[in-house]
């Protein structure tokens, strides 16, 4: 059977790798940090997110100018299967009262530890610290502790990640070698990402305390979630799918009362005495909670905010903020290999016999299970059609 490589040891890769064993063939995965799914085990910290469990049109929205692109690809392994997938791994899932999908374990280890043994029984080889470098020829060359080596694959997978996170893998390292071998590239843009804010001193007071049951806008993007107010800025899932707007240096503006009309609003000030002060209405006649009013009062710090305007404001509160966080701070990132590159199969144009999976390639999607959904998707798509181009290869 042919020998097949894939490169990366993440979600995506080792998604590819099972595939390509489970159809027959060799396969040797290369990672280049010491330990495999750094970045996976990372995410499970804070509870494993592996899918959101809701309709098929509404989980494929998600992703946004890539819908189409990755349409049939997710339709193939979609929230259900990656379930199915899970628990025939051994895993007791749970569905969140917003429907995201977690091992009743909550943490990402006990999958993975049952991942690996199940593709060690399918004789997957596993080599760490392989740095990929390129290729020399037909071979790829690897910086391994045992020095330079080269590989001749038949068939090879690069699942090599985006371009967030360094330390646990993720460097976008590979980029200048897929250029020079003629594949289209989109720049590496954060995706998910946090919100610097320049505060004032008054307001490391709430460092850490969440504005919760609050809508956010920017451009043609709405989200309610919460957000976390931090010594750097604001961060959180409330935040992160406008991400795309606020790339393109769109204003951000925040509902601080999402669930009371401007009506109701405009009748509660009327009721309040004319000595009322904006303090005392935020906090006494709306019992808004202080993070909320500092916010308020950091937003609209130095301006003369007329009685008048305050329901205007607190349902349109203006975020003044200097743009999103560095690129690797970024939980995901948009960019990587364009979909011009790819064939219907993610086999590079330029490079017969490679093929692309997981966030290498230019798709992004908010958190929410969306981001790992897409990855195994992605990688059981190129797994497969990495197979069967090995198959047809073998039978020429």
């Amino acid at each position: 059977m042919a020998q097949a490589v894939v490169i990366g040891a993440g979600p995506a890769g080792l998604m590819a790798a099972e595939e390509l064993a489970g159809a027959g063939h060799n396969v040797l995965v290369a990672e280049a940090k010491p330990s495999v799914a750094r970045k996976f085990l990372m995410a499970g910290k804070s509870g494993l997110n592996l899918t959101k469990d809701e309709p098929f049109d509404r989980l494929i929205s998600a992703y946004g100018d890539a819908a189409d692109w990755l349409h049939p690809m997710i339709a193939a392994f979609d929230a259900q299967s990656v379930q199915s997938w899970a628990r025939d791994l051994g895993q007791d899932l749970f569905t969140g009262s917003t429907g995201r999908v977690f091992p009743k374990s909550k943490k990402a280890s006990p999958l993975l530890r049952a991942w690996l043994a199940r593709l060690e029984e399918m004789r997957v080889g596993i080599r760490t610290r392989w740095r990929w470098l390129g290729w020399d020829g037909p071979a790829l060359v690897f910086d391994t502790p045992a020095g330079r080596q080269k590989v001749v694959a038949d068939v090879t997978v690069l699942a090599l990640g985006g371009s967030s996170w360094a330390r646990l893998g993720s460097d976008g390292a590979w980029a200048p070698a897929l250029a020079d071998a003629g594949v289209p590239l989109v720049p590496f843009a954060p995706s998910n990402a946090a919100l610097s804010v320049e505060w004032s001193p008054h307001m490391a007071a709430y460092f850490g305390q969440a504005l919760k049951s609050v809508r956010w806008r920017a451009g043609d993007l709405a989200s309610r979630g919460e957000a976390v107010i931090s010594a750097k800025g604001l961060e959180g899932g409330g935040l992160y799918p406008l991400t795309p707007a606020l790339r393109q240096g769109a204003d951000l503006y925040v509902d601080l009362a999402p669930d009371r009309t401007i009506q109701d609003l405009s009748g509660r000030l009327s009721k309040a005495g004319p000595k009322t002060t904006l303090t005392r209405w935020l906090k006494n006649g709306l019992r808004l909670p202080p993070p909320k009013i500092a916010l308020f009062h950091e937003m609209t710090h130095g301006q003369n905010q007329r009685r008048d305007d305050w329901v205007k404001t607190l349902k349109a509160l203006p975020v003044r903020n200097a743009g999103l966080r560095p690129l690797d701070e970024a939980i995901s990132t948009a960019g990587g290999v364009a979909k011009s590159g790819l064939d219907s199969g993610l086999m590079l144009r330029a490079k017969p016999g490679v093929f692309c999976a997981g966030e290498m390639l230019d798709w992004e999607a908010p958190t929410g299970g969306y981001l790992l959904t897409a990855c195994l998707a992605t990688g059981r798509w190129a797994g497969r059609s990495a197979a069967e181009w090995a198959g047809l290869s073998q039978a020429d």
